[in-house]
């Protein structure tokens, strides 16, 4: 009786912004043959990540290699999106030789490493590995951290005042769940931020784990892809904020899809995201627009006040040249005020 070879499935987890979807793109460009699928999960709306990663032109990464689950969090819709969505990929004529599992900035791994215990997909596929990507530059500055005094003097002037961090939460849960950490953006720190960042980071991991500096995502594959962690068969080693059964939701951040006119140039759109980035609770803007006179589609991606762009593809024949953004942010960010700003 010959033995079932498990498939192996990488889930890339990591905050807002932190490059887990150029990471996953550096992947498949150095794949070199290897049949890989990918499994991206969005909050909100409207698909972004699966439709840049089908537009990179890269060999083997079209549509079909891409499987989305956009508008949910796929730590909390295990039954009805994600186990559905790998049967679909395993049940291929060819199935992928590795699969990819790109989720959303706000979910929470240790769930989705559960879901690996189900009996329809437990005997096909294994976590080889949860690789959490940190955006450096959000933790040196203090994104995931609260400000000790200035919790003290909010508890002093109200004592009932929810003190509960939901950035530090999901980062914290992203870190307790991996078996390996990368630190991205690490060219946009100085050795002492770098050192300031790993040593943030190394606190809060439960267990001895490897951290990676990288910039732009850019990571050999075989530093990711084959740590054989077996990670369903150890879920007693990562430790989370939520206990097993209970609820988890997102009733702390939203998200809406704005429409953008087309911009003048690059930098014009640039600096419409950047000024909307300013409103109070704005996490991250993401999406496509038009440039006036430009064959190809400008991709725009905000993180705080970071903001990058660049040309992706050529529009397509026919295609609607709709610009959308998508913003996230805390619950109760001005939506209006967010508006007015990409209005110009």
């Amino acid at each position: 009786m010959s033995i079932v070879q498990k498939i192996p499935c990488t889930i890339v987890t990591g905050f807002l912004g932190a490059g887990k979807t150029t990471l996953v793109r550096h992947l498949l460009e150095q794949a070199r043959g290897r049949r890989l699928a990918i499994l991206v999960n969005e909050f909100g709306d409207v698909g972004f990540d699966g439709s840049f990663l089908a537009a990179c032109g890269v060999e083997g990464c079209g549509e079909d290699a891409i499987v989305e689950l956009p508008n949910g969090c796929i730590c909390c819709t295990v039954a009805d999106d994600f186990v559905p969505a790998l049967n679909t990929l395993l049940g291929r004529a060819e199935p992928p030789e590795h699969i990819l599992i790109e989720t959303s900035g706000l979910a929470l791994p240790k769930p989705l490493v559960q879901a690996f215990q189900w009996p329809a997909i437990r005997s096909r596929v294994t976590v080889d590995g949860v690789v959490a990507v940190v955006d450096g530059p959000a933790v040196a500055a203090g994104l995931f951290a609260e400000d000790p005094a200035a919790l003290a003097a909010q508890r002093a002037a109200d004592a009932s005042v929810d003190h509960d961090n939901p950035l530090e939460e999901v980062f914290e849960d992203q870190l307790l769940c991996a078996d390996l950490v990368v630190l991205n953006k690490s060219d946009l720190l100085d050795a002492d931020a770098r050192a300031g960042v790993r040593a943030e980071v190394e606190r809060q991991l439960p267990r001895a784990v490897k951290v990676v500096e990288t910039a732009h995502g850019a990571i050999d594959p075989r530093v990711l892809l084959g740590l054989g962690a077996a990670a369903e068969d150890d879920l007693d080693a990562r430790p989370s904020h939520h206990g097993e059964g209970e609820d988890h939701d997102h009733d702390d951040f939203e998200t809406v899809a704005l429409p953008v006119r087309p911009a003048v140039a690059a930098a014009d759109l640039a600096a419409r995201v950047e000024r909307a980035a300013e409103t109070a609770g704005v996490l991250r803007i993401k999406g496509f627009a038009e440039v006036e006179g430009k064959p190809m589609r400008l991709v725009v991606q905000g993180v705080g006040r970071r903001v990058a762009h660049h040309f992706d593809r050529p529009w397509r024949p026919g295609e609607a040249r709709d610009g959308r953004l998508v913003v996230i942010g805390l619950k109760g960010f001005d939506r209006n005020a967010v508006a007015a700003a990409l209005a110009g």
